[in-house]
């Protein structure tokens, strides 16, 4: 339950930083907080009260399948963790070359340079 918790917290951090602020790096630190609420979410989902790690063993697997964590929130956990690393190493390198043309990072004032 704390688990829980503590994802919908880090989503609605993570969701009011992506509305509410400006500056593009507070905005990409607001996505990764958001997507790790996520990543906390979907890890709680497979968590099981006094479960075992999944590996398969001599026993019957009717028997130890039931006490057995589910590995699949695990893989797409790990899957996700890295494709948010590369988003935001990518969102990064634009943010600075969106400074080095323009001299700021305020979206605010990016949208008045438009024209």
């Amino acid at each position: 339950m704390l688990a829980y918790i503590a994802s919908m917290l880090l989503l609605i951090i993570g969701a009011y930083t992506l509305v509410m602020k400006d500056n593009l790096i507070k905005k990409i630190m607001g996505l990764s907080v958001f997507s790790s609420g996520i990543h906390i979410f979907l890890i709680s989902l497979g968590y099981r009260a006094g479960g075992i790690p999944p590996l398969l063993t001599n026993l019957n697997f009717n028997q130890i399948s039931a006490i057995m964590v589910d590995p699949l929130p695990q893989a797409l956990v790990l899957t996700s963790i890295v494709i948010n690393l590369s988003i935001t190493a990518f969102a990064m390198a634009i943010i600075v070359d969106v400074y080095r043309e323009f001299g700021t990072l305020n979206i605010k004032k990016l949208k008045s340079l438009r024209g």
